[in-house]
């Protein structure tokens, strides 16, 4: 063989070499997903169920780590300083949008954590005790204002937690007498609004469809953008005439910044075809879950648009990290 033929099959068999990592197959091994709160959560269950689906489609393992504390901080500092090479992700909650609102010393930027996919969304509903003689919204907010100074108590997961934003809209909303009592979670929460230590409070459909069954709680609005399919009769705050009082307890994957587009247009694809699916919809439906299965553009723009309107809402009501 001559010297340049030799030559240029050393140069073809180096380029194959050079190119292969390249072309290897991802994932070669077992995802991690985050999540930021303890097992048994509305996060923590939509996760498990988004996973199972994944991992079938990827053929791969999709493995749950929780990783609670400090409002989902410690779980998505975890995942933003993680190598972003598609074996870490966060299911975030709107603590992916709110921490950096209302804490003055972030662990990570906000551009630290990419959008991949939204999963599901646990419609917050409005409830009360059911000795409060209301039975829709605009009863409550008419009873409320009858309570003069001394307001109505209404129950928080903390600071800048979901039941927490919804008073400061209702607020917004002319409500204005609502006394805020934040509570270490949302169903401690609950649990003082069913033994009317509180008057009112609005949780996640998972938690408190139940109790509403059970006759528990008195259900008066779901701030989600629809009927819950679960529970068709509760209303939705803007059918009450209250359309700014609008948010959801969602769940959503983030990446690492850095972490190749390749590989997130795939995991977003795979998560679309798994959240439409006969199967996850059928596990979290009946629970009162929505299944979201948004786009990646449509992702982005709602991670935009809540962390503009969110901002809004934090800084009028002077939120700030307990």
């Amino acid at each position: 063989m001559r010297p340049l033929a030799r030559i240029a099959l050393s140069l073809l068999a180096l380029g194959t070499l050079v190119a292969a990592p390249a072309r290897a197959a991802w994932p070669e091994h077992a995802v991690k997903w985050v999540v930021p709160f303890a097992p048994g959560g509305a996060n923590d269950l939509i996760a498990r169920a988004a996973a199972e689906g994944v991992s079938k489609r990827l053929g791969q393992p999709v493995v749950i780590e929780n990783k609670p504390g400090a409002g989902a901080a410690i779980g998505a500092d975890y995942v933003a300083k993680s190598k972003p090479d598609g074996y870490t992700f966060l299911v975030g909650a709107a603590g992916v949008v709110t921490n950096s609102l209302i804490r003055k010393n972030m662990p990570y930027a906000d551009a630290d954590l990419v959008p991949v996919g939204m999963i599901a969304v646990a419609p917050s509903v409005i409830v009360v005790n059911p000795s409060v003689p209301a039975n829709t919204l605009r009863e409550f907010a008419d009873w409320a204002k009858k309570q003069g100074a001394g307001g109505v108590n209404w129950a928080t997961a903390g600071t800048a937690s979901t039941p927490h934003f919804v008073a400061e809209m209702l607020k917004e909303a002319g409500i204005s007498n609502i006394n805020v009592i934040p509570y270490k979670s949302g169903s401690e929460g609950v649990t003082a609004v069913m033994s009317n230590n509180v008057a009112a409070t609005s949780e996640a459909s998972i938690v408190v469809i139940p109790q509403i069954r059970a006759g528990k709680l008195k259900a008066l609005a779901t701030t989600y953008e629809t009927r819950i399919t679960a529970a068709p009769s509760i209303p939705t705050t803007k059918e009450a005439g209250f359309p700014g009082v609008q948010i959801g307890h969602w769940a959503g994957l983030f990446a690492p910044k850095g972490t190749p587009a390749a590989l997130i247009e795939r995991m977003n694809a795979e998560l679309v075809a798994t959240v439409k699916s006969a199967e996850f919809r059928d596990r979290l439906v009946p629970s009162g879950i929505e299944p979201a299965p948004y786009s990646l553009a449509g992702y982005v723009a709602f991670i935009t648009a809540e962390r503009e309107r969110l901002a809004r809402v934090a800084k009028n009501a002077g939120m700030q990290a307990d």
